[in-house]
């Protein structure tokens, strides 16, 4: 049995180092590119049900505003 044997860590430490912090920061980078599209879906989302309940609220209530001739009277 040899006594100058090496472990696989203390040889290849810079590999396994490089490989192990560039994943993590792979899956971080993917992660902020995920919650940057769901904020950019929500506000697409609260837009769209916004938007139907704004006309809505115009289309009924517009007649419920006093005109000219209701002022004359």
């Amino acid at each position: 049995m040899s006594t100058n044997a090496t472990s696989a860590l203390r040889k290849y430490w810079k590999p396994v180092l490089a490989t192990g912090a560039g994943g993590t920061s792979i899956a971080i980078w993917f992660e902020e590119i995920i919650l940057f599209g769901l904020d950019i879906m929500v506000v697409l989302i609260l837009l769209l049900l916004a938007g139907p309940i704004y006309l809505y609220n115009y289309f009924v209530f517009k007649s419920a505003t006093p005109t000219l001739k209701d002022k004359t009277k």
